[in-house]
């Protein structure tokens, strides 16, 4: 079973939340944590602004509609602020600073790594990966956002037809070019996760990078029976995330634990979720849980030959 982390807040965390529901303070929290984020891109030497700027200057009409399904009705969870973005995933300044944003963000798991620790991250997925899942020949990257697990994916499983499903249109733009960029042949689907679309049985692996921690319990429920009918018989489920059994978050103070809440507004149900017996009821058998960096975890469920 899971352990939880303990998510009761203490006067400190109370106080917190108190500002944090005073709109005019929780944007000023979310200038100011995106404003840290960019200083320490540049300490570090990550050029954030130079990338984004770079993006913002290239006209992504085109690359907009090619991936776009206009018909698409977004969930409610979907639409709250997210990441210190007022529209969360659904916009452009999300979609070009993802990228910029995990390499900073990744640079502290390892602190030998710096600005190496986010492809070191991704890595200790897939040498995971590779020990348990036999070369898959189609492979969906659930929550593919801008490309970059799908990227790795490929380059993992060279022989495979990848396809990336992702719920922001902005981020599958971005993805896109840059697979024209890399000259990758993958498939960009613009759908939910738990309403794909995609036809029954028809992919080997689904990968889910960094994506079950911004779901609520409901959604991941529903996204895990969905992939159960996406996969083949004897097929596999991969998810890599953050482990709510690190010490790492045992040991955060609660207000700080509480300041990342701010921006990850589905965290305390992540963290109090039974992951594998949510896999268990729907139909995976039970999973292996492997620890691929001090606070991350890579999960992997099997269906049934």
């Amino acid at each position: 079973m899971t352990t939880t982390v303990t998510t009761t807040p203490d006067l400190a965390s109370r106080l917190v939340n108190g500002v944090l529901a005073i709109k005019p303070l929780f944007n000023l929290a979310k200038y100011q944590a995106r404003q840290m984020m960019i200083k320490r891109a540049k300490r570090i030497g990550v050029p954030w602004m130079e990338e984004f700027e770079h993006l913002q200057a290239r006209n992504w009409e085109d690359d907009l509609t090619q991936v776009q399904n206009s018909q698409l009705t977004y969930p409610e969870y979907y639409l709250r602020p997210f990441h210190a973005y007022e529209n969360g995933d659904l916009s452009w300044q999300a979609a070009f600073e993802l990228e910029v944003a995990a390499r900073t963000v990744h640079a502290s798991i390892w602190p030998e790594a710096g600005v190496k620790g986010d492809a070191q991250l991704r890595q200790s997925y897939h040498d995971i990966l590779k020990t348990q899942v036999p070369q898959p020949q189609d492979i969906l990257d659930l929550g593919c956002a801008v490309g970059l697990s799908t990227f790795t994916l490929q380059a993992v499983y060279p022989q495979a037809k990848v396809t990336g499903l992702d719920l922001s249109p902005y981020f599958l733009a971005v993805a896109n070019y840059r697979s024209q960029q890399r000259q990758a042949n993958i498939n960009w689907v613009h759908a939910q996760a738990e309403s794909t679309g995609l036809p029954d049985q028809s992919f080997d692996l689904v990968s889910t990078f960094l994506v079950c921690h911004e779901l609520p319990q409901l959604a991941t429920h529903n996204i895990f029976a969905e992939v159960r009918r996406l996969l083949r018989p004897g097929g596999y489920l991969a998810i890599m995330d953050m482990n709510p059994k690190s010490e790492i978050y045992k040991k955060m103070p609660t207000y700080i634990l509480t300041l990342l809440k701010s921006t990850e507004p589905y965290l305390d149900e992540y963290f109090a979720l039974d992951i594998e017996e949510t896999l268990i009821k729907a139909g995976f058998q039970s999973p292996t849980i492997t620890s691929n960096s001090p606070r991350h975890r890579t999960i992997i469920a099997r269906t049934g030959e």
